[in-house]
């Protein structure tokens, strides 16, 4: 017999309770279904199924081998989709939701080659900083920064996300170098007021021992392009990702500060509610992500270590 099949009968029969149950569902006698279930049993000369004339129940070993039939079978299901969808065009509505500053600083070029090359797709981008309920919302994938929050969301990570604390050369001048933690401690820090995963200012010193800075605060605002071009402008110390602040130091217009120090590190994912049946145009737009920003990100490519 078909081992596929009688694996795909015996989970069957798990899942329905009986016999006659998988019969029904793969158009089967009662005996040839039992024959299939017996087969397997035969093989591996071991009991899986309990059967008696009104119930049917797993063996210990049978729940096991239940089990990992069950993933056997949907990594099956899943190769065969994949092949028939490798022939076909993608098209369609995908709703993509991410924070306000990354999507305006760096979705622009990425979704611009995706869309060149999958004509047949219509992107909804919904840019917003606040928590997102996929399902509730309809959106197909998000991107997350920070902790993630929903443990039952499939998460693909795209990026690390340093935290880099830097200030402008023109600020610098002004207030004098700031060589040390005491010295950031006295500052006036323009500080991210909705932070959610960064928490306080922390450095660690090559030594491992960490610091908080927990300075006076000149200004706090919910928006990092804000800090961004305030830091620029002299207005204080700012702490916030490299892929905000990252290509500004690169350029000269800010300064990083103790950069030998080590800041949090946190992580960019692309999350989307289910592993199962994911669709063509959602799996090919997260893996045009991870193309685009994996391994060493656009923005941290002449940041300095």
């Amino acid at each position: 017999m078909d081992r596929l099949t009688s694996m795909a009968v015996f989970v069957a029969a798990a899942d329905e309770g009986s016999l006659s149950g998988a019969a029904r569902r793969f158009g089967l006698s009662v005996s040839m279904a039992g024959k299939h279930v017996a087969a397997i049993e035969t093989d591996l000369n071991i009991r899986l199924m309990q059967r008696t004339t009104r119930k049917l129940s797993l063996t210990d070993v049978g729940q096991t081998y239940y089990a990992r039939c069950k993933r056997i079978l949907e990594e099956y299901e899943d190769a065969n989709r994949e092949a028939g969808d490798a022939q076909q065009s993608i098209h369609g509505v995908l709703r993509l939701a991410a924070p306000v500053t990354f999507g305006a600083m760096h979705l622009g070029d990425v979704v611009a080659g995706f869309l060149a090359t999958h004509p047949g797709v219509t992107l909804e981008i919904m840019l917003n900083d606040r928590y997102v309920d996929l399902l509730a919302e309809g959106i197909d994938v998000a991107i997350r920064i920070g902790r993630l929050l929903d443990s039952d969301l499939v998460a693909r990570r795209l990026a690390p996300c340093r935290m880099v604390i830097c200030a402008s050369p023109k600020f610098l001048e002004w207030y004098g170098p700031l060589d040390n933690v005491e010295d950031l401690r006295r500052a006036p820090r323009l500080a991210y007021s909705d932070a959610v995963s960064s928490g306080d200012w922390t450095l660690t010193d090559p030594a491992g021992q960490a610091h908080v800075i927990d300075g006076p605060t000149h200004m706090a605002s919910n928006n990092t392009q804000m800090m961004l071009a305030a830091a620029i402008a002299g207005a204080g110390v700012a702490y916030g990702p490299s892929f905000v602040f990252g290509r500004s130091v690169a350029a000269g217009e800010l300064v990083a500060l103790l950069p030998h120090y080590k800041t949090t590190d946190l992580a960019i994912h692309a999350v989307y509610p289910t592993k199962r049946h994911v669709s063509l145009k959602l799996r090919s737009f997260v893996d045009h992500l991870i193309t685009n920003f994996g391994g060493t990100p656009p923005w941290d490519l002449s940041s300095p270590e």
